[in-house]
């Protein structure tokens, strides 16, 4: 057995340097110039602690890496819809094709999915839960509507007030909306209490939401190439009348169709549909297409209609319609898919590698049927365009998983983490041109001073450029940097809003039972840290309280009088390590 014999200096009366403070003769503590205990094994003992794991998850804990991947979204969501405008390149394509904005709708339908997968993971009560869902889904529509629906009426008024009548009803968070009931109530309800141990086991579990999504989509493409189009009318709205048009007035235009199976924008069953269940009148009045060859001297931008311009550049069409909403629900079901391999997979590089794969098979699915005849469009949400923007989500969100949740760098995406919490509000103020609004109603004089006009006029003239003026006057709302502090804690990132408008499309935390706290991996990695530098500092402690005594602190004079350098040796030397010698 092995003990610590110390030697004191001259004088005797000083209490020992270091000494053995083991009642039964173990060698288990030592004091540390009087009072503070310490191992005096080899390394130095922690207090005791749990190990990482006994580290229980918070039931609330999020995946920061979702966050962030939705921060992303909204920030290039709002890029795209103000900066558009002056740079057509990033604005949504006129019809066929992929632009840089035709990415975001699919991202947040995505992000939804992975979410509903995370939250409903362990639903003891599925009727609850489903009631839950619907009176969430029936808010989120309800806001779209009032949203986008006509009520507000953007930057360039200060009214506000829409006719029921011609009021819009589908929009981005109707369509999202969509999603989040059908993915939510196939997670609830339709998965079979499977073990999963193997590929087999998880595709059987998950089967049923497999075959909802085939369902679904051979639902979409029957209609799509099967659905009779017939000849139609329409009252051109007052709405459809911009500075730019010339060759038509308000009065009842004729759209010449008796087809199947066009995808082109006057005659495809994505618009009939719309057309016949909801109504014209009901339907966006200014439609992507607008800013085609066939009615855009600009185009890609909009414009002037062109001479002999179809009647059709002036008729309503909705993006987000009820037929394409189908199509689009299945990146929602992608989504789940996603989220139930990071429920089942516990291995980081496992997730990432299962995520890869599956990304990169929808990638080359959607390029194949595009090669095949099968085109990109978003206002269609084409089978092509819903593999290929699927598979870029997941890979994007591959990517951030990485690096915050696996590599656990996270301070160069706090901005977008919060962006990602608070999501709806965000989208609510800034996307929909709610803040804008309100503050352009302060105004010097006239109403073409008001602060948000002035500052961008400002931005412009400063960069001897319209476009890029507009870019810098966009991107504080795309990146509210003002609203972050250096550090922030998970509970302080939220915004309070009323539970209301609060939905799906920033809730995910974590099911308490579903077993999944990607987070709790930093966080231990942060906890180990914070340890081995404690046991560090405590180490230092020791060595200096072993050499220069308790009663001593490195002052200035102090040290050099009572610990000079030259004496240091002689000091040291008089601490031994013997062994003791057997009874």
């Amino acid at each position: 057995m092995e003990s610590i014999v110390v030697v004191t200096d001259t004088g005797g009366d000083r209490t020992p340097l270091l000494q053995n403070s083991s009642t039964d003769g173990s060698p288990g503590d030592v004091t540390v110039g009087g009072g503070e205990t310490v191992s005096s094994k080899t390394s130095v003992e922690e207090p005791p602690d749990k190990s990482p794991s006994d580290i229980s998850p918070d039931p609330k804990q999020r995946l920061v890496s979702l966050d962030v991947f939705r921060g992303i979204t909204v920030a290039l969501m709002i890029l795209v819809d103000d900066a558009g405008k002056a740079f057509p390149s990033i604005n949504h394509a006129p019809w066929f094709g992929v632009t840089i904005a035709d990415f975001v709708m699919p991202f947040f339908l995505f992000g939804v999915g992975v979410s509903v997968s995370l939250v409903f993971k362990k639903v003891p009560n599925k009727s609850a839960a489903t009631k839950k869902v619907i009176l969430r889904t029936i808010k989120l529509v309800l806001l779209g509507v009032i949203l986008q629906g006509g009520y507000f009426h953007g930057r360039s008024h200060l009214t506000y007030g829409v006719d029921v009548e011609k009021i819009r009803l589908m929009g981005v968070l109707q369509r999202i909306a969509i999603g989040y009931l059908l993915a939510s109530v196939l997670e609830i309800w339709l998965i079979n209490n499977i073990l999963v141990d193997s590929a087999v086991a998880f595709v059987k579990r998950y089967c049923f939401q497999l075959g909802a999504a085939i369902l679904l989509g051979l639902l979409y493409m029957i209609l799509l190439y099967g659905l009779y189009v017939p000849n139609w009318t329409f009252e051109v709205s007052t709405l459809s009348i911009t500075s730019s048009t010339s060759l038509f007035g308000v009065g009842t235009q004729t759209v010449q169709c008796g087809v199947r199976s066009s995808l082109k924008p006057p005659c495809n069953a994505v618009g009939f549909l719309d057309r016949f269940l909801l109504g014209e009148q009901h339907l966006y009045q200014r439609p992507v297409y607008r800013r085609t060859k066939e009615c855009s001297v600009n185009s890609p931008d909009y414009g002037p209609l062109p001479p002999n311009s179809p009647a059709w550049c002036l008729a309503p069409f909705d993006p987000e319609g009820i037929l394409s909403s189908l199509m689009a629900a299945i990146t929602c079901l992608i989504g789940l898919h996603y989220g139930h391999i990071l429920v089942h997979w516990k291995d980081q590089m496992q997730r990432v590698i299962l995520w890869s794969i599956s990304s990169l098979t929808l990638l080359i699915s959607g390029y194949l049927l595009n090669a095949v005849g099968v085109p990109l469009s978003k206002p269609l949400y084409t089978l092509s365009y819903m593999f290929i923007t699927a598979g870029a989500s997941g890979i994007i969100l591959t990517i951030i998983f990485f690096i915050v949740d696996v590599k656990c760098i996270r301070k160069p995406t706090v901005i977008f983490q919060w962006m990602g919490m608070n999501a709806l509000i965000i989208y609510a103020l800034a996307a929909c041109d709610v803040f804008p609004g309100a503050l352009q109603g302060f105004y010097w004089r006239s109403p073409e001073n008001n602060l948000v006009d002035v500052s961008e006029r400002l931005l412009q003239t400063v960069l001897h450029s319209e476009k890029w003026g507009t870019l810098a006057f966009v991107m504080p709302f795309s990146c509210p940097l003002h609203t972050l502090e250096s550090e922030f804690s998970s509970n302080k990132l939220r915004v309070k809003i009323p539970k209301a408008i609060y939905m799906a499309t920033s809730e995910h935390e974590i099911n308490e039972n579903s077993g999944t706290c990607d987070s709790c991996h930093c966080h231990q990695n942060e906890a180990q840290r914070g340890r081995e530098k404690a046991e560090s500092h405590l180490g230092k402690a020791i060595a200096h309280r072993a050499v220069y005594g308790s009663g001593q602190r490195r002052g200035r004079s102090t040290r050099l009088r009572n610990n000079n350098v030259k004496t240091l040796p002689s000091r040291l030397s008089k601490v031994s390590i013997a062994d003791e010698p057997e009874n």
